[in-house]
């Protein structure tokens, strides 16, 4: 009986009560994915092998053009380590370098040193090796969405058991999907960015939204993403691959050293959409970027603080989306998850200056708090097109949907519910003024406001009073004074009766 994606998601789950008190639980991403991955690429090339086997022959079958997956050397599948009862931490190593050495493209892939882990010993290893066991992972048992899925809800578990520096790699599903939504209307050949990619979410929720939503097919799609922390651009690599996605994740701070350029032009690489949670207000390199060789940070004269790199983040994206103007086919969205103080901080209205007079922005979308790992920081996603339809032209949609309406409480973050997300999709997509949700305003009155973006300056978020109506109050007031007058009369008669006065 074909196993079930709760069933799978609990499997790959339980991978953790195994290790855990072994290692930190900042670690258990570091032991556990590596190993689903390299039991996914072993199960399906032996199923492939097989079948090149009987087709070819044993001198031809394991010829790399052969297969759609890296290759596993031979003495290394997923039985082959089974096998090991000791020295499994060595096993493992060597399993993952011979990996890496068969297949040049897995290089750097695989960080973890199990070695290294001196409770990691022979029983723990062996037994979560033989958990994973429990299942073939081959694309025929478990279609690639599903454990790509599964996958996914790893990363997210072992996210919640980091707390709050989880934060830093995952990004809240619901969110994802909103920023995708935000930027859809996909076709065949767009490229996708993602410059703080993190564990790949945004870029997986792209081609799943693409299948799922617009019946494309994910393969005729690019993806790419640059990740400073190689740790977890390993886990980004391995993410696209088990989604089975046609993509590139680079190392290395994107505002330091973007990997994605076109050196003959000396430009950065253009994409149709980028999307991006980036660090919220985090230190950049700003002294040694004076003098941007790619022209990122020209918006004003004077550059975003150096302890405050938030709009250094936005105007690198900025650059990374066509646009017709640059002589690009078509114009690139963005959907960024950007900090409230982004809208409304004084000393930035420079940059918002800039970029609405470009007139870039087409929506803000103001989110409830505490939608994040263990950070309540109020949030927003700011969506940027260079190529606006006629009839949004100089106009920026301001939504707010940090109401109860539009999300429930969990136990320790609040979540946006599906209604919700839908409810502010329609807003988006048909440029609607709701009362008290969303209001599309010209940029003349942006521009009387200084540039200021606070969304309270066009939605009136608070709540409406009830309107009275006198008559009725009235009579209701002239009820209780009839009745106070009664209970006054009684109390007088026993006070009589009682002599008291």
């Amino acid at each position: 009986m074909p196993i079930s994606l709760d069933e799978l998601e609990n499997h790959l789950f339980k991978c953790a009560d195994i290790i855990r008190d072994a290692v930190d639980p900042t670690d258990y991403k570091e032991y556990i994915l590596p190993l689903v991955y390299y039991k996914s690429i072993s199960d399906e090339f032996e199923k492939q092998y097989e079948q090149n086997l009987e087709e070819y022959g044993e001198d031809f079958a394991r010829r790399k053009n052969l297969y759609d997956i890296p290759v596993v050397p031979e003495g290394y599948l997923w039985d082959d380590l089974r096998a090991v009862n000791d020295n499994v931490d060595e096993a493992l190593n060597n399993a993952f370098d011979a990996l890496a050495d068969e297949n040049p493209e897995l290089k750097g892939l695989f960080r973890a040193n199990y070695i290294d882990a001196d409770a990691l010993d022979d029983d723990r290893l062996g037994r979560l090796v033989e958990h994973l066991s429990k299942y073939d992972f081959d694309r025929d048992s478990i279609p690639p969405d599903m454990l790509g899925e599964a996958y996914m809800d790893l990363v997210r578990h072992f996210a919640e058991e980091e707390g709050k520096s989880g934060g830093q790699f995952f990004t809240p599903p619901h969110i994802v999907r909103l920023c995708v939504r935000l930027v859809d209307e996909f076709e065949d050949g767009y490229t996708f960015h993602d410059p703080t990619v993190g564990s790949g979410g945004m870029l997986v929720e792209a081609a799943h939204y693409y299948r799922e939503e617009q019946s494309g097919d994910p393969s005729k799609l690019k993806f790419t993403g640059q990740e400073i922390n190689p740790d977890i651009a390993a886990i980004a690599k391995m993410n696209l691959s088990i989604h089975g996605l046609d993509g590139t994740i680079e190392r290395e701070d994107s505002l330091s050293s973007p990997e994605f350029t076109d050196d003959e032009a000396n430009e950065l690489t253009r994409f149709d959409r980028v999307l991006a949670n980036f660090p919220f207000s985090a230190d950049w390199a700003k002294d040694e970027l004076q003098d941007d060789p790619w022209g990122r940070f020209d918006w004003h004269e004077k550059l975003p603080r150096a302890d405050r790199g938030d709009y250094a983040f936005i105007m690198h994206m900025a650059e990374q989306l066509k646009d017709p103007d640059r002589g690009d086919e078509r114009g690139g969205k963005a959907a960024i998850v950007i900090p409230h103080g982004v809208l409304f901080r004084k000393h930035e209205s420079r940059y918002r200056e800039h970029m609405l007079e470009e007139d870039m922005v087409e929506a803000i979308v103001g989110l409830p708090e505490n939608l994040f790992q263990n950070n309540s920081i109020p949030s927003a996603i700011l969506v940027l097109n260079t190529d606006k339809a006629d009839e949004r032209e100089d106009e920026v949609q301001f939504i707010h949907a940090a109401d109860e309406a539009f999300y429930r409480e969990l136990s320790n973050q609040n979540e946006l519910t599906d209604e919700g997300l839908d409810h502010i999709v329609e807003n988006f997509r048909e440029w609607a003024t709701e009362e008290r949700v969303s209001r599309t305003v010209p940029l003349d009155e942006i521009r009387e406001n200084d540039y200021n973006l606070n969304i309270a300056l066009y939605v009136d978020t608070t709540e409406p009073e009830e309107d009275i109506d006198v008559e009725t109050e009235l009579a209701k007031l002239r009820e209780l004074q009839a009745e106070q007058d009664k209970l006054e009369s009684k109390i007088s008669n026993h006070m009589e009766e009682l002599n008291y006065e």
